[in-house]
């Protein structure tokens, strides 16, 4: 049984990460990045609900007067 020939794998790793390297600073320089974002204000709408209308208080045991 012949013995695998290991002694180019560690250049064949090298190698594969460095063009990998490549592919991928040559793909993520073609968009195009904001220098200076600024933030867009949303404005949300207003809801009206039922209780902002109405008056409510709640009395609890130990809050009331003696």
């Amino acid at each position: 049984m012949p013995q695998l020939d290991t002694s180019t794998w560690v250049t064949m790793i090298l190698s594969m990460f460095l063009v990998l390297f490549i592919i991928f600073q040559l793909k993520i320089s073609k968009y195009n990045f904001h220098h200076n974002p600024e933030p867009t204000l949303t404005k949300m709408p207003k809801q009206n609900t039922p209780w902002e209308t109405k008056w409510t208080k709640i009395y609890l045991p130990l809050s009331l007067p003696l």
